[in-house]
């Protein structure tokens, strides 16, 4: 294959990747030791995220073919990694929580979410978001709290009576 070839075919891998991902981080892992980008990886696997380094300037043609009128300027220099996933908040959390983890070693450029560029702190407060799966049993507690109190309060009764 062609160099022009495999080019065009790992723009379009991109452009499909970004058309299903609700959320994208851009990420700097210039200080990542091989241990450490295994260990994000798998991390990402494992949260639903694609974790992946693709060549900027592939990337921003990616985002031309795919739609998304967003210019990341100087955030598409050097090494620069991608976290996407349909889920809004996971690509945040994992590249957040694992610069932490990594002290600063994988810094966050910038995001982008609803076609809408996002800046280092937007990203950050993305990732303070609870999980869609927190969500999802913070909601299902509140609905569940009402339902143990009436569970209780008739029981309550019913020893009542029997007594």
């Amino acid at each position: 294959m062609a160099a022009n070839e495999a080019k065009k075919v790992a723009v379009a891998e991109l452009v499909a990747k970004l058309k299903d991902a609700k959320t994208v981080v851009l990420s700097d892992y210039k200080g990542l030791t091989a241990v450490e980008a295994d260990a994000l990886r798998k991390k990402s696997r494992e949260v639903g995220v694609d974790y992946f380094v693709a060549k900027n300037r592939l990337f921003k043609l990616a985002l031309q073919e795919a739609g998304f009128d967003v210019d990341f300027g100087t955030d598409l220099k050097g090494t620069t990694a991608f976290a996407l996933s349909n889920d809004p908040v996971a690509p945040a959390k994992l590249v957040y929580d694992f610069s932490k983890e990594v002290k600063g070693k994988l810094a966050i450029k910038a995001g982008l979410a609803e076609g809408k560029k996002l800046s280092v702190a937007e990203v950050e407060a993305l990732a303070k978001l609870p999980s869609r799966d927190q969500l999802l049993s913070m909601v299902l507690n509140s609905m569940l709290g009402p339902i143990r109190k009436l569970a209780y309060a008739a029981n309550a009764i019913v020893d009542k009576k029997e007594a």
